[in-house]
């Protein structure tokens, strides 16, 4: 159904079940799941992947704790990007293709206190890679011969990313927000949404025109499957599909740079979106008061979400298509 129709179907008094902040020994704050100790105080990366079809299949993107989508150019049809983070990263093995970031990468990764992995960029990213919380890796990893033109060939691997933190000096010790030790608030238990509106489909496709993106639901799992270029997303690592156990959608405005498409979202700020897991969605509302704090997402009594534990598919939704949005 269309997003308005769904809008009318989504009771007003949902409720969110909430937790406290504290981050307890064992648990990654990018998905609430246990980990061993050791990995708790190692900061994330946020690896940037292509995503246009001659990069694929990618390899490594299901190991991710986080994948966001956004469009990466208002040109090509509007092809999207992702940027996976991983806080277990050192065991990756081949992760990718690789690319060049955005601005709008770099204020993103500093929220996780991550370290940016990609290959160059438009020369808009250098004001906010100078920036304190700007930490970085670019280039110089493995390439692979796939047959494929040579910016679809470069990959990254964990013990890559382990000699290159000790080349570089960069710190691997994760720094807590100030705001709390978690990125998210997360249930105590697996929780269904107070919500009437059963979402099956998650569809993109009139949005991310190029990709056609869509998330489905699968009710045996109980998570949102990924497809694109009209087919479902398996990891040529290891067959695993690109499944996400909460989708967070944000209707995000932005800015365009010049006439080839770089363009800047306008992440720092507030607007609205939705949340969806197990099947259901309600509407939210975001707010992220500077580059490097923490995206707060709200439900409608204004109350801070707490989301399911699992990985999460954020996806940034240009405004001005916003109404293309449909669930189904």
């Amino acid at each position: 159904m269309k997003l308005k129709k769904v809008l009318g179907v989504i009771t007003s008094a949902l409720s969110v079940i909430m937790l406290s902040t504290t981050v307890y020994a064992g648990t990654n704050e990018l998905t609430g799941l246990e980990i061993s100790d050791e990995l708790v105080a190692q900061r994330p990366v946020a690896i940037m992947v292509d995503n246009e079809k001659k990069a694929l299949a990618h390899y490594g993107t299901a190991e991710a704790d986080i994948v966001y989508e956004m469009m990466n150019s208002t040109a090509n049809g509007r092809v999207t990007r992702l940027m996976c983070l991983y806080k277990d990263w050192a065991n990756l093995q081949q992760t990718g293709s690789i690319r060049s970031t955005r601005t709008t990468n770099v204020m993103l990764t500093g929220e996780y206190n991550a370290v940016l992995i990609h290959d160059g960029g438009p020369f808009y990213i250098k004001s906010y890679l100078k920036q304190p919380y700007a930490t970085h890796i670019s280039g110089g990893f493995s390439r692979i011969k796939n047959g494929k033109p040579t910016e679809f060939t470069e990959y990254v691997f964990g013990q890559e990313l382990v000699n290159r933190f000790a080349k570089s000096g960069i710190s691997t010790a994760y720094t807590m927000a100030p705001e709390r030790g978690s990125h998210f608030l997360f249930t105590a238990a697996d929780t269904d949404l107070a919500s009437e509106a059963a979402v099956n489909i998650v569809d993109l496709s009139n949005i991310f025109v190029h990709n056609k993106s869509q998330l489905l639901f699968n009710p045996g799992s109980r998570t949102y499957d990924y497809y694109e270029y009209g087919s479902q997303h398996f990891d040529a690592e290891d067959a695993q599909p690109l499944t996400f156990k909460n989708v967070i959608l944000q209707n995000t405005s932005f800015k365009q740079l010049d006439k080839n498409g770089y363009l800047t979202y306008n992440v720092v700020g507030s607007g609205n979106g939705y949340y969806l897991t197990n099947g259901k969605a309600v509407p939210i509302t975001w707010s992220k008061g500077s580059e490097t704090a923490i995206t707060h997402y709200f439900d409608v009594a204004g109350n801070e979400i707490a989301v399911n534990r699992g990985k999460t598919y954020i996806g940034l939704v240009p405004s001005d298509t916003w109404d293309k949005l449909v669930f189904n």
